[in-house]
């Protein structure tokens, strides 16, 4: 977890393991090309049709949870939403800027005198 927003990243309950992450991993697998992008509030609105609450973060944490053990290979997103993608150029630009927002967080956390 990280510290300060420890709702936000703790680990996949059970019902976010057995319940929602079959669902999005059905869902965002369908979603090939940044045309057929689906933004968080779209999954959001779609899981509560399906009488799922679930917030903003938790689909965050749920997709870092998909990416991370790669149970949908590249899996990007931008100002659309989220997608999957089979084009090497873009995966590397994703990677990329993953890689610079990475940077720019540890810069600031270098700028604290403690």
């Amino acid at each position: 977890m990280i510290n300060g927003f420890s709702e936000e990243t703790e680990p996949l309950n059970e019902f976010e393991k057995e319940t929602l992450l079959p669902l999005l991993i059905k869902g965002l697998s369908a979603r090939l090309g940044s045309e057929n992008a689906v933004t968080n509030k779209e999954m959001i609105d779609g899981l509560a049709k399906m009488n799922h609450k679930v917030t903003a973060a938790r689909i965050r944490k749920i997709i870092n949870y998909i990416r991370i053990k790669k149970l949908i290979v590249n899996l990007v997103s931008n100002s659309k939403g989220y997608y999957r993608t089979n084009d090497l150029e873009e995966v590397k630009k994703y990677r990329e800027s993953l890689m610079q927002r990475a940077s720019a967080i540890a810069e600031v956390a270098k700028s604290f005198d403690v």
